[in-house]
């Protein structure tokens, strides 16, 4: 099939989930034999404008600044974005040339199948796509404004995500816990499919790293021979439960004073988490990785860990905690949309993101017990391999595409 495809982040340009999701599950559709033509953002002008990589067209359109005449025609609400009301005129510029370089030049020259957009990020361009060439929208639903802000947000943000979500064909969301969210927000609920993310099983897999690989990693971080690495990695905000974590230290170092916590990430928390190490006499106990690194020394913290903790209060699915698994590590993570990856006791366990005791009793269940952590590890690398490969969460989901093609169920 020919698909039209519009999402905000995409490689090299990667700023979270969304863009490691979209990266992953159009490579498959690529080597399935299906051709993309894929309309994401620019990063500045880093970036080349059209690229090609085998069945897949990418355009990233140079954006010009409207930050000036946004506040003659957005409401209050958005006008008190502040800074942030340049990142909005450079979603609404990216969406109006994306939609309509895609309606005017590229569909004209080429039939397309389907339409694709992702989150409200791209909704607009993939609501202007479907209007003018009358092919079928899915609306990917990663996550919501309600669930990022912890029941409130904007209101411009939220009113985008429900008109879109009835103008489009199907809505594709990560998890039954998402889904769950959705029909509670009025999201139209015969057309929202579940599809689960994946990771790549052979990339994420630590018999791809030696011994030795590792034991200079670990030493290269400051991490001591005989120290047990707890791996957060994500945002540094208020929804990925990461300050609990912290508070859970000096409870989990009275009982495994080798256990050692490494952050890897950015956020409007970091200065934040620091003050209360600090407060915490426990600063000679956390890494913090504020910098940039490659997707290969990525996945050498997983290696170099001795369990992965993502102690979200909201998370819609969460790629972190298959990546985790993949690794064969054992993964302590908050109720939610990681409930459906981890099998608690099995693959590891839930905590209660508001609660540092409740994260560190269960913290100290696998620092305490190496063979649970092996066991939990392996257990997970299993789970993984069953039902969390891209290879089986593209096929799953070109076969929701092909029956909203087909107008079927």
């Amino acid at each position: 099939m020919r698909i039209a495809y519009f999402v905000w982040e995409y490689p090299p340009r990667l700023i979270g989930g969304l863009g490691t999701y979209a990266a992953e599950i159009t490579k498959k559709f690529d080597e399935m034999g299906h051709e993309l033509v894929v309309f994401t953002m620019n990063d500045g002008e880093k970036l080349p404008r059209r690229e090609q990589w085998n069945n897949t067209t990418v355009h990233r359109p140079l954006l010009a600044d409207a930050t000036p005449v946004l506040p003659t025609f957005v409401d209050d609400e958005i006008k008190r974005w502040g800074e942030g009301l340049k990142f909005f005129s450079d979603i609404l510029t990216y969406n109006f040339l994306s939609a309509n370089k895609f309606s005017n030049e590229v569909a004209r020259k080429e039939n397309f199948d389907i339409i694709i957009c992702h989150d409200w990020l791209s909704a607009i361009s993939g609501v202007i796509a479907k209007n003018s060439t009358k092919k079928p929208l899915v609306f990917h639903v990663h996550s919501t404004e309600f669930g990022r802000s912890g029941g409130g947000g904007s209101q411009t943000i939220r009113d985008l995500e429900y008109s879109t979500a009835n103008y489009a064909d199907r809505i594709i969301t990560v998890s039954s816990a998402m889904r769950e969210e959705l029909y509670k927000l009025h999201f139209p609920a015969d057309r929202i499919r579940v599809c689960w993310n994946g990771v790549d099983e052979k990339k994420y897999d630590i018999s791809r790293f030696s011994k030795q690989q590792i034991d200079d990693h670990r030493k290269k971080r400051g991490v001591k021979e005989n120290e047990k690495p707890i791996l957060f990695t994500g945002r540094l905000t208020w929804v990925k439960g990461v300050n609990t974590l912290v508070n859970a230290m000096p409870e989990i170092l009275r009982s495994c004073p080798e256990a050692r916590l490494v952050i890897l990430g950015r956020g409007e928390m970091a200065d934040e988490l620091k003050v209360l190490a600090r407060q915490l006499n426990i600063t000679d106990k956390i890494i913090m990785i504020d910098e940039w690194v490659d997707e290969e020394e990525r996945i050498l913290l997983y290696a170099s860990s001795y369990m992965v903790c993502a102690p979200s209060r909201y998370e819609p699915f969460g790629i972190v905690s298959l990546e985790g698994m993949s690794m064969k590590k054992p993964v302590l993570v908050g109720r939610g949309g990681l409930r459906e990856a981890v099998v608690d006791g099995e693959t590891g366990f839930y905590c209660e993101p508001d609660d540092a005791h409740d994260l560190a009793m269960k913290a100290l269940k696998i620092l305490n017990d190496p063979d649970l952590a092996r066991k939990l590890g392996e257990n997970g690398r299993d789970r993984v391999l069953k039902n969390f490969t891209w290879d089986k969460i593209a096929s799953d989901t070109i076969q929701i595409y092909q029956n909203v093609i087909d107008k079927k169920g």
